[in-house]
C-alpha cells in the first residue's frame, strides 16, 4: 500500500488534535475538579451525577421534614406534661374536697385551685409552636380550645374548634408517619358502664359539686363518680403522651437513617464527580509526554522533502 505524504500529515493531525483533547480534558478536571465539565464528555456518568444530587436533595428535605415532626411531638410532650401534673393536682384537690372535715373556706380555696388547675390545662391545650397549634388537628391556624367563664371567673363551658384529624408527614421515600394533631381525643372519655362523659360535661358538673358561695357541696359526688372520671381524663392525657413518646423514638430511627443516607449519597455522588487529583495529575503527565512525542514526529514529517528519499 502506497503510504502518500497526504495521508500522512492527515494521520498525524488526527493524532495530534487527539492527544491535545484528551490532555485539555484533563486540564479541565484539574482546574474545575470535577470528572466531566460538560454533559457531552460522558453523558452516562452524567445522568448518574443528576440522579444522585436529586437523591441527595430528596434526603435533605426529607431530614428536615423529620426534624420538625422530631420537634413537633418533643413539644407535645412537654405540653402533656404540664396538663398531667396539672390534672393530677386536679384529683387530689377532688379527693380533699370530698373529705367532710372541710370548712367553707377551705373547699373555697379548693374550687378555685382547680378552676386555675382547668385554665392552665386549657391553655397548654392551646399552645402554638411555630405558628401552628398543637393540637386543632388539620386548622393548625386556629386555636383548638374556646373556654368561657361566668361572672366569678369559673369555666362554665369548654368547645373544641379544631379537626378530628392528624398531620400526615412523608420522612423517606414511600414511608410516612402520622402526627398527633387530634386534640378532639381529650374531649371525652367513657364510662364503665358504656357511657360517654364529655370534658364540658366533667368541668360543669366537678364545678357544680364544688359547691356555691354557702359552701354546699356534693361530696358523694365528688368522692365516686367525678374523681373516677378525674382519672379517667388524667389517664387519657398520659396515654396520647405514650403515643406521642412512641411517635418520637420512631423519628429517632428514621433521622439515623436519613443521616446514614445522606452519608452514602454524598460519597457516592463525590465517587462520580470529584477527580482523584494524584490520579489525574498522573494522567496529565503522561498525556503531556504522549503530546510531546505527537509534535516532535510531526515537526520531522514536516521538515521531510522529496530530497530524503533520494539516494
Amino acid at each position: 500500500m502506497r503510504i502518500s505524504s497526504s495521508m500522512t500529515y492527515t494521520n498525524f493531525l488526527t493524532n495530534y488534535q487527539k492527544n491535545a483533547n484528551t490532555m485539555q480534558d484533563t486540564m479541565n478536571q484539574l482546574s474545575s475538579g470535577k470528572t466531566v465539565t460538560e454533559s457531552s464528555d460522558n453523558p452516562l456518568l452524567v445522568s448518574k451525577i443528576i440522579s444522585s444530587k436529586v437523591s441527595l436533595a430528596e434526603n435533605e428535605t426529607y431530614a428536615d421534614t423529620i426534624s420538625s415532626a422530631e420537634t413537633w411531638t418533643q413539644e407535645q410532650y412537654s405540653v402533656l406534661n404540664n396538663v398531667s401534673t396539672s390534672m393530677n393536682r386536679i384529683i387530689t384537690l377532688i379527693t380533699a374536697a370530698a373529705s367532710s372535715t372541710n370548712g367553707t373556706d377551705e373547699l373555697a380555696a379548693q374550687k378555685e385551685e382547680i378552676n386555675e388547675d382547668i385554665q392552665n390545662i386549657m391553655d397548654s391545650l392551646n399552645t402554638n409552636y411555630a405558628g401552628k397549634y398543637l393540637f386543632s388537628g388539620q386548622n393548625t391556624t386556629t386555636k383548638p380550645f374556646e373556654v368561657s367563664t361566668d361572672s366569678d371567673g369559673i369555666v362554665s363551658n369548654i368547645s373544641y374548634e379544631g379537626t378530628d384529624d392528624n398531620l400526615t408527614r412523608t420522612i423517606a421515600n414511600g414511608v410516612s408517619v402520622d402526627l398527633f394533631a387530634d386534640g378532639s381525643q381529650f374531649t371525652s372519655i367513657k364510662n364503665s358502664d358504656g357511657t360517654t362523659t364529655s370534658l364540658n360535661e366533667f368541668v360543669s358538673n366537678l364545678m357544680s359539686a364544688l359547691g356555691d358561695s354557702d359552701g354546699n357541696t356534693n361530696q358523694t359526688e365528688l368522692g365516686s363518680t367525678l374523681l373516677t372520671q378525674a382519672q379517667d381524663f388524667y389517664d387519657n392525657f398520659t396515654s396520647v403522651q405514650t403515643n406521642i413518646s412512641a411517635k418520637e423514638t420512631r423519628l429517632e430511627a428514621a433521622a439515623s437513617r436519613n443521616s446514614t443516607e445522606k452519608l452514602n449519597l454524598t460519597t457516592q455522588l463525590s465517587d462520580q464527580q470529584d477527580v482523584d487529583y494524584a490520579e489525574a495529575y498522573l494522567q496529565y503527565e503522561n498525556q503531556m509526554v504522549a503530546y510531546k512525542a505527537t509534535l516532535a514526529v510531526g515537526t520531522k514529517i514536516m521538515q521531510t522533502t522529496v530530497l530524503d528519499y533520494m539516494d
